[in-house]
Order: structure tokens, then C-alpha cells, then sequence
């Protein structure tokens, strides 16, 4: 028998901190999995949804053969039989109807570099249906193009230059563990840190301040402090004045409210946002948004307005400052062109990824005759669930490729069994957080026939008629993205070696004072073909749909769940899972509600039932119900989300969402 080996890998997981391992292989066999301590940002430590990749590898709830739905029932078939059907349908749907029949609906599961050859094979085939935007941060990221031209954070240990930080609608304690590390070193080191949150989470308890806001009125709080910093003379003028345009569009929209009407609309008093006026003229103040305040009808708009105040308050260009959202420089360092071959697509469509469900059904010249689901469970994420539903259950061929037989994967006519990430080799980094990228090599053999996404790409673009074009190792298709970093000194063969390597981006982006926008300048301006900077409350309030709040006066959060990246483990967990309904003290004493009560909470949308649990010191009328929950458990809460995008398009509205709650007899 073999003796255990301890193997450097890396974490698949779309997630902040996209961690090093340590995984124990025994008899061909993954055993633990645990931190690597030589990763230069994680050392050695992981969260709960690493350490379930063992769980999910070795779960005997894997999918190890192909299967077709044969009247109305899954039946294994071969391989071959299964390839050979799908290309003699994509034949047929690209001869008789064109390839943008075909939807290509991905989402972000695995963060590997190698999952962009999907978008390959289907550039190859000719040009398909795809997806734009975001479930996840699109709204944020637009807005930040829009002020900076891009969307860049500073590098991790920067945040020991700052005076102040101020962690903004992010709860880094479930989210982003090292960088709640990071946060505790800071303050010893003599940082004050501000929460500002709807719910009073764990990292709001290591905070100096908490401030408790209206779910979706962040930017109106934004202004309001903007507001007090102009009447204060607390500006940066220099800042302002030399490195900005369109100063004079923000100075108009916040004195044309007051600060009293901005403290009745967020539910913060007036003193906090003269204390924090002060807080951020006290630089270096860095400012750290979460992703749950751009899910909002408003969303790209209360990016913006964060954004406008780093600008104001001179904290943008300097060293413990920053308005961090996103990382794009990380991912900007790999030439993904070389990956997926965008020239070779003679034609294609796109929907919004929240309205894919509407557009499938309301879809002409052509329909959509086949769907193809890759690194994703739409069911369960997308919002509007009985739509979502319905319009993957109308079409002729729904295509889906995963592990685990999902809520989406239940719906289709042929699911495909692919390898867990230690079963092929790949690359990963995150775009939000850390700029390492990590090796992860091939550490087992996949069970039963479960083969990589790359494999099933190559033999349907063989039967296709353009298999040369896959026809590459993966440690060559990997060259082919790291062709500009090789330019810079960087090179493969280093990282396959080290397993982890730090990619050059600039560690306090803006320093040098030129913005890659138009004017070359930060920019608080719209300009052509942008919605002009406004003060809008989210779609579903009581300013913008009284009579929608007036029947559901209670505000939903989706966060993410503790233990699942999304939906990937809810079935793994073990135990009688049920769906939990958080909800603010002030809605259980209203309504006589106790701890376990079973609850209905409902809307136009849609309804779900779970059991009741208290969120102390969270904002009134405030109710969470974790995203990602199954079918099966109770879920999925999108049932009662809705799928309109963001003011700028390209983010979702899953916090927009009002809703009721009963008591179940």
C-alpha cells in the first residue's frame, strides 16, 4: 500500500481569497484537505467550503456516466452514443436554424483558467447565444469603469497604511477570512475600523463603530457624508481641482437634498455622517465595498456615489486608501484572446444573464432549440425561479455538464459527468481580492467515466469538423495565456514549480494620477450613452413603490451561505437541512414570532417556507434568507428574487426584493 502524500494544489473556488493547499492523496485517493502554510496569503489557513473539496471528490453522490432522459428518466448511456447524438444536433441546429439556436449559459463555479475553452468551442462552432453581465458584481464593476476606467483594489498589506478602513455592505468574517486576519493586525497596529452594514455580522463586532443602514440606501449615506464634507471644507481641492471633471454635478446633486431627508431615507442619524465626514478627511482611509450593496436596481449608481467620496476626500492614488472593490489587474495579466478565439465567431446574440430565462422564451430568428449549462446551476441561481423553470423546461435540448445532479441538471435531456479540480490540472486567482496566482496539478484519477470539460470540447469539435483546434495539451493551452507574462520574466514552468507566483500589477493603483477614462482623468460626470450620477432608492421601497411596500414591508437579503459556494454543497452537508429565515428583532415581536417557528415568506414573485431565527442588532424590517439552497431543502430563495438588471445593465437586483412573512399554523 502506498504511503500517504502530502501535495501542494490550489482551490477552485470563485471566491476572495482563492487559497493554497495542502491535499493528503493515499492509494490514488484524496484523504484531507488543508492549508498550504507557504502560500505567501493564505498561509495555511482555509475556510469550510475548502476543506468540503475532499467531500465533494470522494461524495458517492458523483455523476460517473453520461445520461440521457428517455421517457421522462435518465438511462446511462455511452460515451460515443452521447457525442455523437449532441454533434449531430449541433449539425442539425447550425444547418437548419443557425448557431445562435444554441444558449451558452456559464456562470463562475470553478475559477480555473481552462474553463474559458468552453467559450473556444463555441467561437469555433460559429457563434452562439451567450450570456452578459452579472449575478455577482456587474453593476459595481461597470460603475468603477465609468469613475476610473477600471476596476482595481489595493494589494492586501496596504491596508497597515491606513488610519481609518471602513468595511462597507462586506462581511469579510465569512467571506474573505485572511483579510479579517488582516483587519485584526491592523487595528493593534492602531487603524480604527468602521462596519457599515444592515446586519451586524462578525466583522462588525471587531469594529470601533457599527453603522446600521436601510438595505439598498448606501448611496444616499454616501451622499450624506459628501454633503458634511463640503460643508465642513473637509475636500480635497487639490485633488479635486487637478485630477477630476465634473466636480460640479456632484456638489449640485447633494445640495439638492437635505441631510435631514438623507437620514430619514438610510436610518442614519445626522452625527454619523458628520463623524464620518471627519473619518474619511482623516487620510489615509481606505474603503472596502461588498458585492451585496450593487445588487440593487440603484446599484451602479451607489457604487458611484462610494466612489465620489474616495475621490473627494483625496483617498484615491495614495498608500492606505482606495475605494476597493474589484481586482480586475489580475485577471487583465492573462491573454484570454489565445484561450478562446473571439475571431473565429462568425456571428453571435446576447441576453442578460438575469433575463436568460425571459429571453429563451420570447427568443426569435432564431429560437433557442439547445441550452448548454457549464460551471453553473441556473435553477437554483438565477433569479425568478418559476420562470428560470419554465423556460429550460420549453426548449428541445438542454445540455448540462457537472458533478452532481443539480436542481438544473434534474431538468435536462443529456447530463454530463465532469472531474472535480484535483482530478485535472488547472491554474486559479481571484479578481477581488489577493494578485497570486496558483497551480493546481492533477493529483487523482476521476471515478467512474467522469472526464474533464476539456475532453468533452475536444471530441465534439473532432465530430464537428475544427478538432484542430483543440488539439493541445493543457500545459500548452496554459502557455498560450501566460504568452504576456513570459514577455515580463514570468513563466510557467516557475509557477508549475513554486505553485504559486505574484503577478505584477500595481500595488496602490491611480498613484501615478492618470485614469483610463476618456478624459484621462477620475470622472464624476456621465458622458455619452451613460445615465447621468443620481440619487435613486432601490426599485422596491417605499420611495419608489409605495404600494408595493405598503404590502411587503419587509426588506429580503440573499447572502452567502457559511458552508456552500453558492449552491455546490447544500447536498453534501449531511444532517436534515432546512431552509433558515433570519429576520431583525423588531419583525419577530411585531408578528409574535419565536425562534423555530415555521415561517412563509412571500411575494408577487413567488414564496418559500422556513424556520425562523433572530438577527440581533440587525436593521429593522430586515429579513435574510441564505442563496444556494436546493429544491429538495426548501429552496431556492429566487423564487422570490427578481431578474431585472441593474440602472446600468449589467448587475442583477437579487436585494432589490420586498416580501412578507406569516407564521405557519
Amino acid at each position: 500500500m502506498a504511503q500517504p502524500q502530502i501535495r501542494q494544489a490550489a482551490c477552485p473556488l470563485n471566491c476572495w481569497d482563492s487559497c493554497g493547499l495542502h491535499v493528503t492523496v493515499e492509494n490514488d485517493r484524496v484523504t484531507k484537505v488543508e492549508g498550504d502554510p507557504s502560500h505567501p496569503i493564505t498561509q495555511g489557513k482555509i475556510c469550510g467550503r475548502g476543506r468540503m473539496l475532499e467531500t465533494r471528490t470522494n461524495s458517492l453522490q458523483r455523476l460517473l456516466h453520461p445520461l440521457k432522459k428517455i421517457n421522462g428518466k435518465f438511462e446511462q448511456i455511452p460515451w460515443e452514443q452521447a457525442l455523437n447524438e449532441l454533434a449531430e444536433k449541433l449539425k442539425e441546429i447550425k444547418t437548419v436554424y443557425g448557431t445562435k439556436a444554441v444558449l451558452h449559459s456559464h456562470d463562475y463555479a470553478n475559477n480555473g483558467l481552462l474553463k474559458n475553452l468552453d467559450q473556444r468551442f463555441f467561437n469555433c462552432y460559429g457563434g452562439v447565444t451567450e450570456l452578459y453581465g452579472s449575478l455577482c458584481w456587474g453593476a459595481g464593476i461597470e460603475a468603477q469603469k465609468w469613475d476610473f476606467g477600471d476596476a482595481y483594489s489595493h494589494e492586501p498589506d496596504d491596508v497597515y497604511n491606513s488610519k481609518n478602513i471602513i468595511i462597507w455592505g462586506r462581511n469579510v468574517a465569512r467571506t474573505n477570512m485572511h483579510f479579517y486576519e488582516k483587519l485584526i493586525e491592523a487595528k493593534k497596529r492602531g487603524a480604527k475600523l468602521f462596519v457599515i452594514d444592515p446586519i451586524f455580522n462578525a466583522t462588525a463586532k471587531i469594529a470601533d463603530q457599527f453603522i446600521s443602514i436601510k438595505p439598498g440606501m448606501d448611496g444616499f449615506l454616501a451622499a450624506g457624508i459628501i454633503k458634511e464634507m463640503l460643508r465642513l471644507g473637509l475636500e480635497d481641492r487639490s485633488f479635486i481641482e487637478q485630477l477630476t471633471v465634473g466636480f460640479e454635478e456632484i456638489a449640485w446633486l447633494v445640495g439638492s437634498i437635505s441631510l435631514k431627508e438623507i437620514s430619514e431615507m438610510a436610518e442614519v442619524p445626522c452625527e454619523v455622517m458628520t463623524h464620518l465626514a471627519e473619518v474619511f478627511a482623516e487620510k489615509p482611509t481606505a474603503t472596502f465595498m461588498g458585492l451585496g450593496l450593487q445588487r440593487y436596481q440603484n446599484g451602479g449608481n451607489t457604487i458611484r456615489m462610494i466612489d465620489a467620496l474616495v475621490a473627494i476626500s483625496g483617498n484615491i492614488g495614495i498608500a492606505g486608501g482606495g475605494a476597493n472593490y474589484a481586482n480586475l489587474q489580475v485577471g487583465q495579466s492573462f491573454v484570454f484572446d489565445e484561450l478562446t478565439l473571439p475571431q473565429f465567431k462568425q456571428r453571435h446574440r446576447q441576453f442578460s444573464i438575469m433575463k436568460q430565462a425571459e429571453s429563451v422564451l420570447t427568443a426569435k430568428d432564431p429560437d433557442i432549440k439547445m441550452i448548454v449549462v457549464t460551471c453553473g446551476n441556473p435553477l437554483t441561481q438565477v433569479p425568478d425561479t418559476h420562470v428560470v423553470e419554465r423556460a429550460f423546461s420549453s426548449i428541445e435540448t438542454l445540455v448540462v455538464i457537472d458533478q452532481f445532479m443539480t436542481d438544473t441538471a434534474r431538468l435536462a435531456d443529456y447530463v454530463l459527468p465532469t472531474t472535480t479540480a484535483f482530478e485535472e490540472e488547472d491554474i486559479y486567482y481571484s479578481s477581488m481580492y489577493h494578485h497570486y496566482v496558483n497551480y493546481g496539478p492533477k493529483l487523482i484519477s476521476a471515478p467512474g467515466e467522469a472526464k474533464p470539460d476539456l475532453w468533452i470540447w475536444t471530441e465534439l469539435a473532432k465530430r464537428l469538423g475544427f478538432g484542430a483546434a483543440f488539439d493541445f495539451t493543457r500545459k500548452q493551452f496554459l502557455e498560450m495565456a501566460f504568452q504576456e507574462l513570459e514577455r515580463k520574466g514570468i513563466s510557467l514552468e516557475i509557477l508549475m514549480e513554486r505553485h504559486t507566483l505574484e503577478l505584477p500589477v500595481k500595488a496602490v493603483p491611480w498613484q501615478d494620477g492618470k485614469f483610463t477614462t476618456p478624459s484621462g482623468k477620475y470622472e464624476f460626470t456621465a458622458r455619452f450613452g451613460q445615465e447621468r450620477l443620481t440619487l435613486a432608492a432601490p426599485e422596491e421601497s417605499k420611495w419608489r413603490n409605495p404600494h408595493l411596500a405598503e404590502k411587503y414591508p419587509y426588506s429580503l437579503l440573499t447572502i452567502h451561505p457559511m458552508r456552500s459556494n453558492h449552491s455546490q454543497n447544500y447536498h453534501l452537508l449531511g444532517g436534515k437541512l432546512k431552509l433558515k429565515v433570519e429576520v431583525a428583532q423588531n419583525i419577530a415581536d411585531d408578528l409574535g414570532l419565536s425562534k423555530n417557528d415555521l415561517v412563509r415568506v412571500w411575494n408577487d414573485r413567488g414564496e418559500v417556507n422556513g424556520y425562523l431565527a433572530i438577527l440581533t442588532k440587525a436593521h429593522p424590517n430586515t429579513i435574510n434568507i441564505d442563496e444556494g439552497m436546493w429544491k429538495q431543502f426548501g429552496g431556492s430563495v429566487n423564487n422570490l428574487t427578481s431578474s431585472n438588471p441593474s440602472d446600468n445593465g449589467l448587475g442583477s437586483t437579487l436585494y432589490d426584493c420586498l416580501v412578507n412573512i406569516e407564521k405557519i399554523n
